[in-house]
């Protein structure tokens, strides 16, 4: 008899976020008058000398195999790129260079978690943290808040999750997808905790250098430099150069437990592209104006948004500090109905919108949070006017 597929498999569901996306996309590509609020990329071009160092490198033939943890040179423009935002020192061998920061995480994961142990996960959390946990024979421990928390937990509750089995905690801030910054003192709580129970971090902080606050970067590690030895650090340049399909981003963390990642990475995908390498040594390297002024244009956008939001009866939203997400609590509506179809929940809710009022954005409960939908603001100030204009309309037609 011919055996199926292993559990691993049959047990995934696949993103979300990107099904939602690539939905979108579909119905635009058919000529469908579309508004697209689910995008988890910006929508801007990545930036001309960025693309000039890759037609570089492919003219001069830059096209083979590189060394699996990546080229020195990027190593070590990583390294001292964490140097000058968080003060923290790693040598080149502390860095492993991945395709895309989902990669990072998976192989992070995989290194540190085997079968049953437990991974906390703070909720709402980006959609593949609890799946990559899975696949890798882990636990996923969700802690929850809420919007009237800020939707930053607190630390007891963080303290009861920890168990004699607790291998890491996974950390996000700015937010994927409520776009708040955690407080220094919650991060200073976290690294307590796991110097006292002995678990690790990691910390993905690939919206940290798109945030409103004011504030410099910051994360778990600069905070309290003790847990350097316990945590990883995912980021990369898809979000803040607009090269997500580039697929380049790193880990970086103690040598040993990134050798340990590199060798997984060895079995899997080996390195990095190498075009793909030049251009974020090149990113890293060059002039960082289209950056500031690419958060410049978010920090517009979020506020159109959240003034927008905020006209929409019984809609209550966090203002975020960062990334290009807003988080807001449809709740109110839910029970309601227009045309037969009742509301009860946040799928629902985001289906509603996209076949009346031609909205796209994805469901809360893709993120442990059914109250609430994520929209994004990476998209102009006329789609974000039409959009929360459409959804306020056929908001108004429930009943």
């Amino acid at each position: 008899m011919k055996k199926g597929l292993s559990r691993r498999v049959r047990d995934l569901k696949p993103s979300p976020t990107l099904a939602v996306n690539a939905k979108a996309k579909a119905l635009r590509a058919k000529g469908v008058d579309l508004v697209n609020l689910s995008a988890g990329e910006p929508d801007f071009d990545t930036p001309e000398f960025i693309k000039e160092a890759a037609c570089k490198a492919i003219e001069e033939g830059f096209t083979r195999y590189t060394p699996v943890p990546g080229i020195p040179e990027l190593r070590e423009a990583i390294a001292q790129k964490i140097k000058a935002h968080y003060g923290l020192s790693y040598t080149p061998d502390s860095v492993l260079v991945t395709s895309g920061g989902k990669q990072a995480i998976f192989n992070a994961v995989a290194a540190l978690v085997e079968e049953e142990d437990e991974v906390i996960i703070l909720s709402p959390y980006w959609v593949s943290y609890p799946p990559i946990v899975e696949i890798c024979g882990g636990r996923p421990v969700v802690v929850n808040t809420s919007e009237e928390k800020g939707f930053e937990p607190s630390l007891s509750a963080v303290a009861e999750a920890v168990s004699p089995r607790t291998k890491m905690i996974i950390i996000n801030s700015p937010s994927n997808p409520t776009g708040v910054v955690l407080s220094p003192e919650f991060l200073k709580g976290v690294a307590h905790l796991a110097l006292e129970h002995d678990f690790y971090i990691l910390t993905d902080d690939i919206y940290d250098l798109i945030r409103f606050d004011g504030r410099a970067p910051f994360n778990v590690v600069s905070l309290e430099p003790k847990v350097m030895d316990r945590t990883l650090i995912v980021n990369g340049v898809s979000k803040t150069y607009a090269m997500t399909g580039w697929r380049l981003g790193w880990l970086v963390g103690p040598e040993e437990l990134v050798k340990a990642a590199s060798r997984i990475q060895s079995q899997s995908t080996s390195n990095a592209c190498s075009i793909s390498q030049k251009a974020a040594l090149a990113a890293l390297l060059g002039p960082q104006d289209s950056l500031k002024e690419m958060v410049k244009v978010f920090r517009r956008r979020r506020d159109l948004m959240v003034s927008l939001l905020l006209e929409i009866p019984e809609i209550s939203c966090l203002v975020p500090m960062g990334s290009f997400y807003m988080f807001p609590n449809f709740s109110a509506y839910y029970g309601r109905q227009a045309g037969g179809q009742v509301i009860d929940g946040s799928l629902a809710m985001a289906d509603y919108l996209l076949e009346e009022a031609r909205v796209a954005c994805v469901p809360g409960v893709a993120f442990g949070e059914d109250t609430c939908i994520r929209l994004s603001f990476a998209t102009s100030e006329e789609e974000i006017e039409k959009g929360i204009t459409r959804i306020k309309e056929a908001l108004a037609k429930l009943s």
